[in-house]
Parts: C-alpha cells; sequence; structure tokens
C-alpha cells in the first residue's frame, strides 16, 4: 500500500516539468494529471510482488509501485521517461503502442502456470484499449482466468485527437461485463500530450 499522496505526485511531476522547460530533459517526456486519486486507489491494492506495465506515461505508476522519487528523477533526467524499468520493483514500460500488452499477457500466463500468487496490472490509454491488441490480449485473459487486471485510463484523447470522435462510440471498456477490466476517467488537460506545454529549442 502507498502512502503517497496526491499532493506528492504533483509535486514530483511538477519538477520534471520545470526541469523539462529549464533544458534538463533532452527527450519525449509524458506528464500525469488528474488523475491521482483513482491511481492511489487502485495502487492500494496492489502488493509488492506484483507486476506493472505501463506505457510512455509512466511517472505515477513507478512512485506507487515504490520507486524511490530521487531514482526516478534521475532516469528521467537521463532521457529515460518513456522506458522506464525497474526489475527491483516489477515495473516495466515501454513507448511501443500496444507494445507492453502481449508481455503482460505473457507473464500472467507463466504465473498462472507457476502457481504463483502475484497479480500483473497492464495499464493502457483508452485509443490503445480500441485496438485489436488490447481486445485480443484482454479477450484471451480473461477466457484463460489469467491473474490480470488491464487498467484503461481513458483522458479521452489519443495525442490530440478525440478517441470517442474517431470510434462514434463511448469506450467498449465503459460498462464492460470483463471482470479483468479497471476502467477510470480523467481531465488531463493540465499537460500536452507530450513534453509541459512550453516549445523547447535545443
Amino acid at each position: 500500500m502507498t502512502r503517497l499522496t496526491p499532493q506528492d505526485l504533483i509535486r514530483f511531476e511538477s519538477q520534471i516539468a520545470s526541469d523539462f522547460n529549464s533544458g534538463l530533459i533532452r527527450a519525449p517526456i509524458h506528464l500525469s494529471s488528474g488523475n491521482e486519486e483513482q491511481l492511489i486507489s487502485i495502487f492500494s491494492s496492489i502488493n509488492p510482488d506484483d507486476w506493472v506495465f505501463s506505457t510512455w506515461r509512466s511517472h505515477y505508476h513507478c512512485l506507487l509501485k515504490g520507486v524511490p522519487p530521487d531514482v526516478l528523477r534521475s532516469d528521467i533526467l537521463s532521457g529515460k521517461s518513456i522506458s522506464l524499468c525497474y526489475k527491483k520493483y516489477n515495473v516495466f514500460s515501454s513507448a511501443i503502442v500496444t507494445g507492453i500488452l502481449p508481455i503482460a499477457v505473457g507473464l500472467a500466463k507463466a504465473i498462472h502456470l507457476e502457481g504463483r500468487s502475484s497479480m500483473v496490472y497492464c495499464f493502457i490509454g483508452d485509443m490503445t484499449a480500441e485496438s485489436g491488441t488490447a481486445h485480443e490480449c484482454i479477450k484471451y485473459a480473461n477466457n484463460f482466468k489469467l491473474p490480470i487486471k488491464f487498467v484503461i485510463e481513458n483522458n479521452f484523447k489519443s495525442v490530440c485527437s478525440d478517441t470517442e470522435y474517431v470510434w462514434g462510440d463511448h469506450s467498449l471498456y465503459k460498462s464492460s461485463c470483463h471482470s479483468n477490466v479497471i476502467y477510470y476517467e480523467y481531465d488531463s488537460s493540465k499537460y500536452p500530450h507530450a513534453g509541459s506545454g512550453k516549445r523547447i529549442q535545443f
């Protein structure tokens, strides 16, 4: 169970935004905002031996899984924001769209076959959740009762596109009957898809 507060998460992300605006980060960053309460609630059920898989927006996930803020900030400053991985804390992320999904399912399958008690939590965005890869992975994991939860974080946009407008309807998982899906919505308008809202010229 995490002891971090929403204010702790916000302060960390504000520091990273400041670092980026100061030219200290010469690589892409994807900042979070508006979902602190939801994530703290979800992570209250995630144990140290559970696995967390994330996409390129994983700062909050890493912090809530136990990665020390100074270690995380150092890696972000070195350009690893979109590919943060920590074996010690069972955290894996990838900037490849849908890339983490089959890996997370594969790990859940291994855990199931070996009879271990740990769980896998796979965090994906709303547009990724509409992909064929997501549908296949969620269906396979559900049908074979694998120890995995797919957390769909819906901020209603994919880069600059409105996800619901693109597909002409609300998310397939908004009222999902899949027991292995956790779905929540949030407003991430404080920051753009990437960067901090300021153009940095190197």
